[in-house]
């Protein structure tokens, strides 16, 4: 049995990141041409592979790039509002596989996506002490709708996601260690300031390479900061640590901040090589001084950003997204009539759109809640984990709600809404204390004993008929992930709700 268990160690995570490799990776050439904001990235980061900096290119000229006009690009620079580490994957794809091949420009998405799994996984496997939960919790993920349409399109928020939970995973594996110090100094005044932590410094490293993906990669970083420095505080006080918050705050906490940040930004730096080692990158001739000119061009996107308030048809304030009210379309094609044929019809549509598994994400919603219950009552901080990710990745876009946002900037929460649910499952199926009467007879202690186990069997009875009806529902919903043809009225039976069309 103990050989078994080892084994489900390793065959599980294999089983969740296949179960994720194929439909992200199975035609990743459909659609042959840009899709949304694939006219901007693939066209930058090829340019930026090319000249170390993003560069102008002709007006019109998609469809001779995706007919392999490859090298249209002007030597100009063009003024591009993210930090360039994410377009630097996106080239290396193109780089390996080719710039006129619509794979080679999502490849490394497809592999972003992919990795997500295996981590949350390993995420999932550390809080729960369970192969079965991380399975849950990774399998989930594989499936989801939303992980799959933004692994087939090459654009930036795939990368953030993916960097923003390495940096929980390395925070989780910190907690082991650090936890395990601060008992071993129970009972003293103020506890030790520790400093030997390197998973804090490479949360940092994670932290920099999110925030040089997208600027949102810095409210992952503030947001996971003051929870390090939360989690330290509780812990302290678990250890019987006397003064224990402010020895968490004054002495740990800047210790934590020079751990993780001045790493994040040198990371950040780093991806601005390009930029900084060339010449015609945007604003780049602004100063003399690199660093002064750079910081220049800081301030001309930090402007477009803030006034960003453009009206789109798909824009979708964040207050919608834990409600699914309007997911993005990315790419159409509804052949003209009679010119496609799918499943006996030719009036067909194809579509990827930015829709999570709706039996997943409505049921993550209400496991957040379950999961804030729980970690009151007993006062584990792995519930908090879910919460948190979800929290630094969701909550600070309530603050700009009159910037333009889309349903797609949810694939940074998406991980956490399936690691909550899975968390949330366990505990539901947790081995209840028998509720007993004072001074209990045996045949009532055996009664109460029995309740118990009959309810933990009905919640795993019906956590078992809930992922049955989550995989199916995500086999339903395939094909708006996709790409996949299907008949017109096939399509509309997948829109539950109006916003969806």
């Amino acid at each position: 049995m103990r050989i078994r268990a080892r084994a489900w160690e390793w065959i599980a995570p294999v089983l969740v990141t296949v179960l994720a490799a194929l439909p992200r990776l199975i035609a990743l050439g459909r659609p042959p041409e840009l899709a949304f904001d694939e006219t901007y990235y693939v066209k930058d980061a090829w340019s930026l592979w090319n000249l170390g900096y993003e560069a102008r290119w002709p007006d019109d000229i998609d469809a001779a790039f995706a007919a392999g006009d490859t090298q249209a690009f002007t030597s100009d620079p063009s003024f591009v509002v993210h930090p360039p580490l994410g377009k630097w994957l996106i080239g290396l794809g193109m780089a390996a596989f080719g710039p006129g091949e619509p794979a080679g420009w999502r490849i490394a998405v497809a592999l972003a996506g992919i990795a997500m799994v295996p981590v949350l996984y390993a995420i999932a496997r550390r809080l729960s002490g369970s192969v079965v939960v991380g399975a849950v919790a990774g399998g989930l993920m594989a499936i989801d709708g939303l992980g799959i349409a933004m692994s087939r399109v090459a654009m930036l928020d795939g990368f953030l996601a993916l960097f923003v939970l390495i940096a929980v995973l390395f925070l989780v594996m910190d907690h082991e260690g650090a936890r395990r110090r601060l008992q071993a100094a129970q009972g003293t005044a103020l506890g030790p300031v520790l400093w030997r932590r390197p998973w804090v410094l490479a949360a940092g490293v994670a932290l920099g390479a999110a925030t040089a993906v997208k600027w949102s990669g810095l409210y992952a970083l503030a947001g996971l900061g003051l929870w390090l420095v939360a989690r330290d505080a509780l812990d302290r006080r678990r250890a019987r640590i006397e003064g224990w918050l402010p020895s968490a705050v004054v002495r740990q906490g800047p210790a934590s901040f020079l751990l993780l940040v001045p790493v994040a930004a040198a990371t950040y730096l780093a991806s601005w090589t390009g930029w900084l080692a060339t010449a015609g990158g945007y604003d780049r001739q602004s100063d003399p001084n690199a660093l002064v000119a750079l910081w220049n061009y800081h301030r001309a996107v930090y402007g477009f950003h803030v006034g960003l308030s453009t009206s789109h048809p798909y824009e979708s304030p964040a207050w919608q997204w834990p409600l699914l009210l309007r997911p993005t379309a990315m790419w159409t094609d509804r052949p003209d009539v009679g010119q496609a044929s799918c499943l006996g019809s030719d009036d067909c549509l194809a579509v990827i759109t930015s829709l999570p598994n709706p039996v997943v994400w409505y049921a993550g919603m209400a496991a957040l809640i379950v999961l804030a219950v729980a970690l009151v009552r007993t006062r584990r901080t792995r519930f908090a984990v879910p919460l948190v990710g979800v929290g630094v990745t969701w909550l600070p876009w309530l603050l700009y709600p009159e910037r333009t946002t889309f349903q797609f900037y949810s694939i940074a929460m998406l991980p956490f809404v399936c690691l909550g649910l899975a968390l949330a499952l366990q505990y539901l199926c947790r081995e209840r204390e028998p509720v007993l009467l004072p001074d209990p007879t045996a045949d009532e202690r055996a009664l109460a004993v029995a309740h118990a186990g009959r309810q933990r069997r009905a919640w795993m009875v019906a956590s078992a008929a809930y992922l049955a009806l989550a995989g199916a529902n995500a086999v339903w919903f395939l094909p708006l992930s996709t790409g996949i043809l299907e008949p017109y009225r096939l399509w509309y039976l997948h829109m539950w709700l109006p916003g969806w069309v």
